[in-house]
């Protein structure tokens, strides 16, 4: 009997921890049908791919700060990134200031990455105002989300 008791245990450990991992992530990615939002899928995939572009430098550039560089992993890092920032181009092109806001962003943003490859490849230092530049990215994704839960 105690055996049984203990299978039974473990189901529902395992049950609970799937919905743990998967279900609750879910729910939260999917607001429920008394929130109000007005933005569009398009507002709301281009704000989400910029931020994912965002946490993909994020996530990584401390691996290259300083030298010596590997460069095959450099341009490796360097190209997902710029793939991240070329599909948030893509969603963003509708005319809500969400996306004209995101847009703007991933264009300092690629600038900002051009100048990290320049640099990592000639040798010489990165830009002083990296982190700066970062910051106000990041800023601007913020309001692009704000604005495209604000439906604008």
């Amino acid at each position: 009997m105690q055996g049984r008791a203990l299978i039974k245990l473990i189901i529902v450990a395992a049950i609970v921890v799937v919905i743990w991992k998967k279900g609750v992530p879910w729910w939260n990615a999917h607001p429920s049908t008394t929130t109000t939002t007005t933005s569009s899928s398009s507002d709301n995939a281009c704000v989400s791919l910029a931020e994912s572009a965002s946490e993909t430098w994020g996530s990584s550039i401390g691996h290259f700060v300083n030298p010596p560089y590997d460069l095959a992993a450099w341009d490796e890092f360097r190209s997902r990134v710029e793939q991240r920032i070329r599909s948030a181009d893509d969603k963003c092109s509708c005319a809500a200031d969400s996306c004209t806001t995101a847009k703007a962003a991933m264009n300092d943003f690629r600038a900002l990455v051009q100048e990290m490859d320049r640099s990592i490849h000639d040798g010489t230092p990165p830009p002083s105002d990296a982190v700066q530049r970062q910051e106000s990215i990041d800023n601007a994704i913020n309001s692009a989300h704000d604005l495209a839960r604000q439906g604008k």
